[in-house]
């Protein structure tokens, strides 16, 4: 028995007395459940996304924000911390969700594997247009920087190497496993860059107006013009001159689509679709995945592609 099976051995034995001791004091199915497989606990659905398809049968994964749910501001329940505390290894985002944040530099400890220590973050204003004074570019808590990275497949790909290395030292009997699936992860995302590329390369418009500015990475991959409504925070409210400046925007640039999210109302993209004349349609930052959805990261990128490509009327 290798060393790391005699401690999942202990562990659970140790889980089983406490449960013993402790009645009804339960998490509800807390990270470390399971002495099979390595308790992984991801701060949002890219994340999960990757430990999943990196992680395959070997790994149990938490994710720490419900399906539907913005995850922003996410806030954790005593069970939640629990996960955290428990884990084996925690993927987050540094700076994306303070409360994720907090549990992490209380309990996180070398269990940690922060996703920015992989793919330096892009300036809020990257594949955008840079509104100088604009509320909304450095509320994330990260220095103005733009944390959805994940919406360039190529930086997802990136991280993803590096987080089969993490899974490869937490539980080296599948360490090459974890090496195979992230090559394989890579080579889908690899032909996903492709796809993006190739079907806008040729476009009548390159800008994008956008419920909240998601969409950096993105633009700045495929040679877009992000005109973001509100700044990197969903629920910023824009202030009468902004809308009139994304208006007067929208105009010029004679875009046919405002776009909107899964997670968040679409009042305001509607108010600036009526006002320019355009239609209004979903661009998914897929930070999280609808309530009941059967898509993944890739299914919901395709269909990102497909929304693009029809609203930018693309050749």
């Amino acid at each position: 028995m290798t060393n790391r099976a005699t401690y999942r051995v202990l562990a659970a034995a140790t889980a089983l007395l406490a449960l013993g001791a402790g009645a009804g004091c339960s998490t509800g199915g807390a990270a470390g459940a399971d002495p099979q497989r390595v308790d992984v606990v991801a701060a949002f659905y890219p994340l999960q996304f990757l430990a999943e398809r990196i992680g395959g049968d070997a790994v149990r994964v938490t994710n720490l924000a419900k399906p539907g749910a913005e995850p922003h501001d996410l806030e954790l329940n005593p069970s939640q911390v629990g996960q955290v505390s428990d884990a084996e290894l925690i993927v987050y985002l540094k700076g994306f969700q303070p409360a994720v944040d907090d549990a992490v530099a209380q309990n996180g400890g070398d269990r940690a594997f922060d996703v920015t220590s992989v793919q330096p973050l892009l300036d809020a204003s990257a594949g955008g247009h840079n509104h100088e004074g604009e509320e909304g570019h450095a509320e994330e808590g990260n220095g103005g920087k733009d944390p959805h990275v994940w919406l360039d497949p190529t930086r997802l790909a990136g991280i993803g190497d590096q987080l089969a290395q993490r899974l490869g030292k937490a539980d080296p009997d599948h360490a090459a496993d974890y090496t195979a699936r992230s090559a394989a992860l890579r080579a889908d995302l690899t032909t996903l860059d492709g796809e993006f590329k190739n079907g806008l390369a040729t476009c009548q418009r390159r800008e994008i107006v956008t419920s909240h500015a998601a969409f950096g990475y993105l633009a700045d991959r495929y040679q877009l013009d992000q005109v973001g409504i509100t700044g990197l925070s969903p629920d910023v409210e824009p202030s009468p001159q902004r809308l009139a400046h994304v208006i007067e925007e929208a105009k010029e640039h004679q875009a046919t689509t405002i776009f909107f999210e899964t997670l968040v109302s679409p009042k305001v993209a509607e108010t600036i679709a009526g006002q320019v004349g355009a239609k209004t349609a979903v661009l998914d930052p897929i930070e999280g995945l609808a309530a009941g959805s059967d898509g993944d990261y890739l299914s919901v990128m395709r269909t990102n592609l497909r929304t693009l490509q029809t609203a930018l009327s693309c050749s």
